[in-house]
């Protein structure tokens, strides 16, 4: 069984209806569901092995046949508005992490990402850290919460030539990269409230570099042409979008480097400098990639769905994987 924790959104739900398309047995659980309307049951006795079952509206199962589970885009919980109190949803909440936690990382299966990996690796420092470390380029930064640092660091590096960024994308409170404009320096007084990525700005082409195992699928993104070049989040749909092959060098980097991070799937996001130079940027471990397949026909939802499938039929029976395996991964198109 494939186990996927995750939410109803259309990359979980592309790769889902190729798994299923494909005879893959697939159980999909939103952490969101639990604990106000899921149900956790770990029942052990006599020593023998625990059976672990969940429940919610859409799914139900037991996750002793687990052999490979996918985790992208995990929601918080959710308690029973009943509960009035901070203290008393803060209690629900703390417990229902310790015993659905504590299930999970017990199964004695493969993990898409490893859950506690993949929580380390999305906070910003650590990732360059470790990106420096295995060759990458990093563009100059400063992390402050400190207006003074702030403004010599702009002072530095140049108006016009500084951006600045939030560390984590919200949906509900979603910040573009911004450059630094001279009306801007007059409220670097509230950087005091919280720390504040500024880099030097970075001229030349954005790379999407997906990376799924040990594929590696590159797509340049060029919005220098759109009306907002400083990020091309705001402009894909006016960017020209195109695959592109990476130097080996390059690629042998980035595997190397998601795998110091312990990351099975990631999506990179690089530039590369008008002299042909690349510079990270940052790693997503569980960034989108479907705006990317629709434009180049780069079959990554086909591998993810297939990494998952293949790694589910090593845990079964010979004959079962040796069909399962030669069976094509079909489902909802690119």
């Amino acid at each position: 069984m494939i186990l996927v924790i995750s939410y109803d959104e259309d990359h979980t739900l592309d790769v889902i209806g190729r798994l299923e398309a494909a005879g893959r047995e697939v159980a999909r659980f939103d952490l969101a569901d639990f604990p106000a309307h899921g149900v956790i049951n770990f029942d052990s006795s006599d020593g023998s092995q625990p059976v672990c079952t969940l429940t919610t509206p859409t799914a139900e199962a037991s996750l002793a046949g687990c052999r490979v589970a996918w985790w992208r885009r995990v929601r918080p919980f959710t308690v029973d508005p009943t509960l009035c109190t901070a203290r008393d949803q803060g209690f629900a909440a703390s417990e229902t992490s310790q015993a659905l936690y504590g299930m999970l990382h017990a199964l004695d299966c493969t993990w898409i990402n490893p859950p506690s990996l993949d929580a380390v690796a999305h906070h910003k420092p650590y990732q360059w850290e470790v990106a420096r470390r295995v060759g990458l380029v990093l563009p100059r930064t400063l992390v402050t919460n400190q207006p003074e640092r702030a403004r010599r660091f702009i002072e530095d590096v140049g108006v016009g030539r500084t951006v600045f960024k939030s560390f984590l994308a919200h949906a509900e409170a979603w910040r573009e990269t911004r450059l630094v404009r001279p009306q801007d320096l007059a409220h670097l007084d509230a950087v005091r409230y919280a720390p504040v990525i500024f880099q030097e700005f970075v001229p030349g082409a954005d790379l999407r570099v997906t990376v799924v195992g040990e594929r590696v699928f590159a797509a340049e993104i060029d919005a220098s042409a759109t009306r907002y070049p400083v990020d091309m989040r705001t402009v894909v749909d006016e960017a020209r979008v195109r695959p592109v092959t990476l130097p080996p060098a390059l690629t042998d980097t980035l595997l190397r480097f998601l795998r110091r991070l312990g990351l099975v799937y990631g999506a990179v996001d690089l530039r590369r400098r008008p002299d042909g130079s690349y510079v990270f940027f940052e790693v997503n471990p569980a960034g989108q990639w479907l705006f990317v397949e629709h434009r180049t026909g780069l079959p990554i939802s086909a591998e993810v769905a297939g990494l998952l499938a293949r790694t589910d039929a090593r845990g079964e029976a010979p004959d079962r994987a040796r069909a399962v395996a030669s069976r094509p991964l079909v489902g909802r198109t690119a």
